[in-house]
């Protein structure tokens, strides 16, 4: 086993970056118990067990079996967790806002956490799309897709690869699955059209959120929600986020409206109201 330090430019609320990785959680894939989440990793074309131990300052990461290039592998959690990120200056910016002061006072230094990998972060948000199944009915059936396909490892199981998923058909990822026969063909084309590799990385938000909608079964809460999920674009709402219209209280062209004061922060804030009312 191989370990590095990694620590977080400035505040880092680790507890709350863990209540969201447990309600993401895919059995099977990913451990979340008290301090440590554990899954397993990509490093270098390399699959390991990482095991991070999170607290104020930033994380251990621990490697099993072992790996040789630390620089790469902090180098992909720190982007992972948003560590560079300076979340002192947002959380004065959105203190600013009576609405969101309290919430930042509770949990200074949000982190928009994202997936290790970009198909996974597409693929898991696939399985529950459009918020049409809760966040646990989501897990059950990403929990299927990994024992199906994903291989083995310390007994975890990787998230299978996207060209792995494309040797398969529709029906057969349905059945699997349990997903309904849309939302396999969903996941099939997100599949073939990942599997040589990231397709969004590097893109500007509003063209990343263009090929998103091109996807069929793709629609607008999707492609926002991956904005912040998968890419970590700072300033995304998903005004068509149930979770967040009820923590404001307002429908969605005015949950529109009342985010613009956020900008350039809207996706922390959007973090904001998704921790405050579902995950702490």
């Amino acid at each position: 086993m191989s370990s590095i330090h990694i620590d977080a430019r400035g505040p880092f609320h680790h507890t709350a970056a863990l209540a969201l990785l447990a309600a993401h959680a895919i059995p099977g894939t990913e451990e979340v118990d008290g301090t440590r989440y554990r899954r397993v990793l990509t490093v270098e074309g390399e699959q390991t067990v990482v095991t991070l131990d999170l607290n104020r300052q930033g994380m251990t990461a621990s490697f099993d079996p072992p790996i040789n290039d630390h620089e790469t592998a902090a180098a992909m959690v720190r982007a992972w967790f948003d560590l560079d990120t300076d979340t002192a200056a947002i959380d004065r910016s959105l203190s600013r806002d009576p609405h969101l002061a309290g919430l930042v006072r509770s949990r200074p230094g949000l982190r928009l956490i994202r997936y290790p990998d970009e198909f996974e972060a597409v693929a898991a948000t696939v399985i529950g799309l459009g918020q049409q199944v809760s966040l646990a009915a989501a897990r059950t059936f990403a929990g299927r897709l990994v024992t199906a396909y994903g291989r083995e490892i310390d007994g975890l199981h990787a998230f299978p690869d996207a060209a792995t998923l494309a040797q398969r058909d529709a029906d057969e990822l349905q059945q699997h699955t349990g997903l309904t026969r849309a939302r396999a063909r969903t996941l099939h084309v997100v599949a073939m059209r990942w599997a040589s590799g990231p397709v969004l990385q590097g893109l500007p938000a509003g063209e990343a959120r263009r090929k998103l909608l091109d996807i069929p079964g793709i629609g607008p809460w999707t492609a926002d929600y991956l904005l912040v999920r998968a890419l970590q674009h700072p300033d995304t709402f998903v005004p068509g986020d149930l979770v967040a219209r009820r923590a404001l209280g307002l429908e969605q062209k005015d949950a529109a409206e009342r985010s613009a004061a956020w900008t350039p922060y809207r996706s922390y804030a959007l973090l904001h109201l998704w921790t405050d009312a579902a995950y702490m």
